[in-house]
């Protein structure tokens, strides 16, 4: 789950990753994840990044139990050569 606002996700995520910013968890995060045990992998840009943190922690207080922190991001993505996708990806 990508947890960086709208216009950093159109230009660029990991494949099939959805789109919460962290500021809208609180209001979409039921919605678009019903089942509060699935698994939920949150990431933001790199690991200096703090919204994916304060992500997980507020899926965990919403009740969600299978939260991990993908604390490299999409910088430990693109060192890894991984596949983007966005309007930035070339």
């Amino acid at each position: 789950m990508n947890v960086l606002d709208e216009n950093s996700l159109s230009k660029r995520h990991i494949p099939t990753s959805i789109n919460i910013p962290v500021e809208e968890i609180p209001n979409k995060g039921a919605y678009l994840l019903p089942d509060p045990n699935q698994e939920i992998i949150v990431y933001c840009s790199s690991r200096d990044c703090s919204a994916s943190p304060d992500a997980g922690k507020k899926l965990e207080q919403m009740g969600y139990k299978n939260v991990t922190h993908f604390m490299e991001g999409l910088a430990g993505w693109k060192q890894e050569k991984f596949s983007f996708e966005g309007s930035a990806v070339k």
